[in-house]
């Protein structure tokens, strides 16, 4: 891989992992597009490094303040303040992804086949628009559901809905704001929750890669690779920011045509 191809897979990843359009499903058609060797799911998982730094500098107030809730008194679920329930809930959709997404790992490697991506694009777009319009006909939006009490329903549900991100196509962020909207949230809070969530996967995945990554590089090969990541991060901090100014005021129907467009697309190509 040359360092431009390394530069349009970081602007790909930072681009589409949090617009709900499936960056996991960008990255495993490049290679079809740009007519290259398919660097693999490790190569994708370093992409989404750069996305998380930038989730952890754009929310590194929020991640801080969260961070000094624990504390013995975190355990006590008959009392607590906004930022410990949110932290109890946030901590029980984590491990809800993390048990799922060990279950389905072993189907998943099978799911980078480009009619599989084609038909989560397809599917999953359908439901991210049924659910913004659930949501914007919904007089009884829940405000602040995960720092007023322990929602164990909504915070199970969201995190068992990320796990089905593993899948290409799917959209980690689609499908949780998906779940989210169906069961009430307010789209800013749902997009904020979903950002934050998926921290705790990507830095483990990464953990449990990196060391086999290491021994598959060298000196070259890594600087690519950190190109790559580079990439990811400054773009993907600049849609954070964007999406969340944008994601109160636009109706998410316009992500989920971006998505049917891309997997008529595909089929046409495929065809």
């Amino acid at each position: 891989m040359s360092f431009i191809e390394a530069i349009v897979y970081g602007i790909i990843q930072g681009l589409s992992e949090f617009l709900p359009i499936s960056s996991s499903g960008h990255l495993a058609l490049l290679p079809y597009v740009m007519k290259i060797d398919d660097p693999g799911v490790v190569f994708d998982l370093m992409m989404h490094l750069g996305t998380a730094l930038a989730v952890i500098t754009y929310f590194r107030k929020d991640i801080f303040r969260y961070a000094k809730t624990f504390t013995p008194s975190l355990a006590n679920f008959k009392t607590g303040s906004e930022d410990q329930w949110f932290v109890r809930n946030f901590i029980l959709s984590t491990f809800t992804s993390v048990f799922f997404i060990l279950l389905l790992i072993p189907i998943a490697k099978f799911a980078r086949n480009p009619w599989i991506i084609m038909f989560n694009l397809s599917a999953f777009g359908g439901l991210l628009w049924f659910s913004d319009w659930k949501n914007s006909k919904n007089q009884n939006l829940l405000s602040s559901p995960m720092a007023l009490k322990f929602n164990w329903k909504l915070a199970f549900l969201i995190g068992l809905a990320q796990a089905f991100a593993i899948f290409p196509g799917v959209s980690r962020s689609g499908i949780t704001l998906t779940m989210a909207l169906l069961l009430g949230m307010r789209r800013k809070e749902a997009g904020a929750y979903s950002f934050l969530l998926s921290l705790p996967i990507i830095i483990a995945g990464i953990f449990k890669e990196v060391p086999d990554l290491m021994k598959t590089q060298n000196d070259s090969s890594l600087l690519i690779l950190l190109t790559g990541v580079g990439a990811s991060f400054f773009v993907g901090w600049a849609t954070i920011h964007f999406f969340m100014k944008l994601i109160a005021k636009i109706e998410l129907k316009y992500f989920a045509f971006y998505r049917w467009l891309i997997a008529i697309l595909m089929a046409y190509a495929l065809y």
